[in-house]
C-alpha cells in the first residue's frame, strides 16, 4: 500500500493544479445538486415491521384521517380566569374556526365537547388534525397555524403548540459548533507550530465535509432521511477530515525538519506512510458505519451510510487534494529555524511522550489494573441503561413543545403526554359482536392500575377499524408506561379469539418499539464489530495479540462512554452545565451508533500509534525500545488529533436538539477516554507486558493474510536532495529559501 501511495502522491503533486481544480468543480456540481434536488427530511424514527408501525400502516389504509399528523394547541387562561369564561371561550372558538381553514387541516376538536378542559378549567387543548402524516405536514401550514393563535396571546392567554406534527428537525451550524472549530484551529496551530500549516487541515476538511453533506442532501431527494443523518455526517466528517490531514501534514513537517529532505520527496513519503494509516483507519470507520445496515433498521442504515460516505470523502481528500495543496506551498511548509537557541537544547523532540511511555511501562501490570478498574467504574451506570426516544420534555425549556408538555402535565397529569392509541381491526369480527368486543376491551383497559382514562371509541366510516386513546398515569419516559404498553398488548390473544386484531401505537408506543428493536440488534452489532477489528488489525500488524488487546480496549471505551451517558442524561447529573432540559431514557439508537463510530475512531488511534511502534520494531527488533519510541514519535499528533475530535464533538453538546446533544456528548467523552486512557496509557502498558509475543503470528495465518505494509518498509531509500521534478514555471519558490519558511 505504501509504495502505491508513494507513486500516487508524486502523480498528484505534478498535476496539483488539475487536482485542485477537479475538487473545486466537484464541490460546485455536488453543491448545485444538493441545493436544488434535495428532499424533505423526516423528524420521525420509525421501524417497519414493529407493532406500532403496523398500526399506522393499517390506519393509512383503512382509516386515513386517524393516521394524520396532529398539532395540539394548548391554552392556559390568564391568572384569576378560566378558559370557559365567556370572553376566553369566545376568543378560543374564533381561533379554532380560523385553524380549520389552514391548508391541509381536516378536523379541529372542540375542548368542551371532547372533555379536553382541566378540572380547574384553567387549561384546555384542541387537536388540529392534518390529512398528511406527521412527518409530511408542510412547514408553511404549521407557520400559518402559529400566526392564527396569536389573538389568544393578545387576549392574555398562554398558547403553546405540541402534538406529533411539531417534532423539530435536527440542525447544526450554531455558534457552539463554530467554537469547536475555532478550538480545533488553535490546537492545530500549537501542534504544527505554524498558522499556515494549521489552516490547511481546516480548509481541506471543510471542503470534504461540504461535498459529503451536500451529497447527502442530494440523496435525500431519493430516499427518506432524518435530519440527524446530515448532522451526523457533518459531525464525523469534520472531525476525521481535520485529523487525517493533521496526520499527513505532521509527518511531512517532521521529515522537513531534516534540511537534506526534498519537499516533494517528503510529501510523497508522508502520503505513503501516514497516508497508508489514514486509508486503513478510514476504511475501518467506513466499514463500521456501513455495518449499521445489519441492524435492519432503515433510518439507522441511512445514517450510517451518510456518515460512511463523508468519511470516505475525507480519506480521498487526505491522499489526493492534500498532497496537491502541499505541493503548491512547497518549500514554505518547512519548519523555520528558531531565532534563538533554546535553553533546553538537549531536550529531544517528543521528550514528554518518551517520558510518558517510560512511566506507563515501568510498572505495566499496575497501570493496566488501575486503568481497567477505573473504566469499569465509569461503565457501572450502564447497568441501568434504558432506551427510548426524547419526549417534548427533553426539548429546550424555552421551546413551545416543552412548554406545551408542562401545561398538559399541570392540567391533566404526566400521562397525558404519553397518549397510547389502540387500533382494533374488527373487519373479521361478526357485526353482532363488534360493539360488545369494543366495550369489553375498553373496560379491561380502563381497569388497569396505570390508566387514568380511556377515550370514547371512534370508528372508521366502514366500521372495520375502531380507535381509542388510552391515557396513562405515568410519563412517556417512565418504565411504568412501557409496562402498560406490554399489558395492553397482552389483550391481543383475547381479541384474536373473536376474529379481530389489536394494535397499540402512538408516539410513545413507537419509541418503545424502536428501543426494543435496537436493543435486540446491539449484541449482534457489537459481535460483528469486534470480529471486524480482529481481522483488520491482524492484517495491519501481522499479530494476534495486538488485535485482541485493541478489541478489549475498544469494549472498555464503549462501556465507559455509555456509563457516562446514562449518568448524565438518564440519572440527571450535570444537567445544568450541559443545559439538559429533562432526564429520560438514553436515545434508543445511541448505543449502536456510538459502537460503530467509536470503533472506527478508536482504530484510528490504534493504527497511528501501533504502526509507529511496528515501524521502530522492524528497524530495531527491540520491543521495549519500539514502545517508547513509537509513543514518543506519535504522542504529540495523537493528543492533538484527539483534542480536536473532542472539541468538534463537544461543540454539538450545546445543540438544542436532545438527540444531537446526546450523540455529541457520547462521542466526545468516548474519544477522550479511548485516546488518553486506552491508547496512550493501557496500550503501551499491555505491549510492555507482551514483549516480543505482541508481534508473533502463526506461520500458516501469516501466509494467508495480505501484506499491506502501512509502515512503508518497502519504500525506496531517500534520494539525495536535488532539483524537484516539477517545472520552474509551476513554482516560484526556490528550494532552500529560508525566508519563506513557516
Amino acid at each position: 500500500m505504501a509504495s502505491r501511495l508513494y507513486a500516487w502522491a508524486r502523480w498528484m503533486i505534478r498535476r496539483r493544479r488539475w487536482v485542485i481544480a477537479t475538487w473545486i468543480v466537484l464541490l460546485a456540481v455536488v453543491g448545485g445538486l444538493g441545493a436544488t434536488l434535495h428532499g424533505e427530511r423526516t423528524t420521525e424514527f420509525t421501524v417497519p415491521g414493529v407493532e406500532a408501525q403496523k398500526a399506522q400502516d393499517l390506519l393509512k389504509e383503512k382509516f386515513p384521517p386517524a393516521a394524520g399528523g396532529v398539532v395540539r394547541i394548548v391554552v392556559a387562561a390568564p391568572e384569576g380566569k378560566t378558559v370557559t369564561d365567556p370572553t376566553q371561550k369566545q376568543a378560543l372558538d374564533a381561533v379554532l374556526r380560523k385553524a380549520a381553514s389552514v391548508p391541509g387541516v381536516i378536523t379541529v376538536s372542540q375542548p368542551t365537547a371532547v372533555g379536553a378542559v382541566s378540572a380547574d378549567r384553567t387549561i384546555a387543548y384542541s387537536d388540529v388534525r392534518f390529512a398528511e402524516e406527521a412527518s409530511k405536514v408542510d412547514q408553511s401550514a404549521k407557520d400559518e397555524l402559529s400566526t392564527v393563535v396569536e389573538p389568544l396571546r393578545d387576549a392574555g392567554m398562554q398558547v403553546e403548540l405540541g402534538g406529533s406534527a411539531m417534532l423539530p428537525e435536527s440542525k447544526a451550524g450554531g455558534p457552539a459548533e463554530l467554537v469547536g472549530v475555532v478550538i480545533a484551529f488553535l490546537i492545530l496551530a500549537v501542534a504544527l507550530g505554524s498558522l499556515v500549516a494549521a489552516g490547511l487541515p481546516l480548509v481541506t476538511a471543510l471542503l470534504g465535509v461540504a461535498v459529503g453533506v451536500l451529497g447527502t442532501l442530494f440523496v435525500s431527494g431519493f430516499v427518506q432521511m432524518t435530519g440527524t443523518a446530515t448532522v451526523l455526517a457533518l459531525m464525523i466528517g469534520l472531525a476525521v477530515g481535520i485529523d487525517y490531514a493533521l496526520f499527513v501534514i505532521s509527518r511531512h513537517r517532521e521529515q522537513l525538519s531534516d534540511p537534506e529532505m526534498d519537499w516533494e520527496e517528503s510529501i510523497a513519503r508522508a502520503t505513503a506512510t501516514a497516508g497508508s494509516a489514514v486509508v486503513f483507519a478510514g476504511a475501518t470507520v467506513v466499514i463500521a458505519l456501513a455495518a449499521l445496515s445489519i441492524t435492519g433498521i432503515p433510518f439507522l442504515m441511512i445514517m450510517g451510510l451518510a456518515g460512511a460516505g463523508t468519511v470516505l470523502i475525507a480519506v480521498l481528500v487526505a491522499i489526493s487534494l492534500l498532497p496537491a495543496v502541499l505541493g503548491v506551498f512547497g518549500e514554505r511548509m518547512r519548519p523555520g529555524r528558531p531565532k534563538r537557541k533554546s535553553k533546553r537544547k538537549d531536550r529531544p523532540a517528543g521528550a514528554w511522550g518518551l517520558a510518558w511511555a517510560r512511566t506507563v511501562t515501568r510498572k505495566p501490570a499496575l497501570v493496566l489494573l488501575a486503568g481497567v478498574v477505573g473504566l469499569l467504574a465509569l461503565a457501572l451506570p450502564a447497568r441501568d441503561l434504558r432506551l427510548g426516544l426524547p419526549s417534548y420534555a427533553s426539548q429546550p425549556e424555552a421551546s413551545t413543545q416543552h412548554k406545551s408538555y408542562d401545561l398538559l402535565t399541570e392540567g391533566f397529569g404526566p400521562g397525558f403526554n404519553a397518549t397510547l392509541i389502540t387500533v382494533l381491526d374488527t373487519e373479521h369480527i361478526p357485526r353482532s359482536q363488534r360493539q360488545a368486543t369494543v366495550a369489553q376491551l375498553r373496560g379491561a383497559l380502563a381497569a388497569d392500575k396505570n390508566v387514568a382514562a380511556v377515550s370514547r371509541p371512534v370508528s372508521s366510516p366502514s366500521g372495520g377499524v375502531v380507535v381509542m386513546g388510552v391515557f396513562p398515569k405515568s410519563s412517556p419516559d417512565a418504565q411504568a408506561t412501557t409496562d402498560l404498553v406490554h399489558r395492553m398488548r397482552d389483550q391481543a390473544p383475547k381479541i384474536a379469539e373473536t376474529g379481530g386484531f389489536l394494535y397499540v401505537t402512538g408516539q410513545t408506543a413507537m419509541a418503545i418499539d424502536v428501543a426494543g428493536k435496537l436493543g435486540d440488534a446491539l449484541p449482534l452489532f457489537i459481535g460483528v464489530i469486534v470480529i471486524l477489528a480482529l481481522i483488520l488489525l491482524a492484517i495491519a500488524f501481522r499479530s494476534i495479540l495486538v488485535p485482541l488487546k485493541a478489541a478489549l480496549g475498544f469494549l472498555l471505551s464503549v462501556g465507559a462512554s455509555l456509563g457516562a451517558s446514562v449518568w448524565v442524561f438518564q440519572q440527571g447529573h450535570l444537567n445544568g452545565p450541559l443545559n439538559v432540559a429533562a432526564t429520560g431514557p438514553v436515545t434508543s439508537f445511541l448505543p449502536v451508533l456510538l459502537t460503530g463510530v467509536l470503533f472506527g475512531l478508536a482504530m484510528d488511534y490504534e493504527v497511528f500509534l501501533v504502526s509507529r511502534m511496528r515501524e521502530h520494531y522492524e528497524h530495531s527488533k527491540n520491543p521495549a525500545e519500539a514502545i517508547t519510541q513509537g509513543v514518543s514519535s506519535s504522542a504529540r499528533v495523537i493528543v492533538a488529533a484527539a483534542l480536536i475530535m473532542v472539541a468538534v464533538f463537544g461543540g454539538f453538546i450545546f445543540n438544542e436538539d436532545p438527540i444531537v446533544k446526546a450523540i455529541g456528548f457520547a462521542l466526545a467523552i468516548g474519544v477522550f477516554i479511548d485516546a488518553f486512557v486506552v491508547r496512550m496509557t493501557l496500550v503501551p502498558a499491555a505491549m510492555a507486558l507482551l514483549g516480543r509475543r505482541a508481534w508473533s503470528m502463526p506461520r500458516w495465518l501469516d501466509r494467508l493474510l495480505p501484506d499491506v505494509d502501512i509502515e512503508g518498509a518497502r519504500l525506496p531509500a531517500v534520494a539525495p536532495t536535488g532539483p524537484a521534478i516539477h517545472s520552474q514555471a509551476e513554482t516560484k519558490t526556490p528550494h532552500r529559501k529560508t525566508s519563506s519558511r513557516v
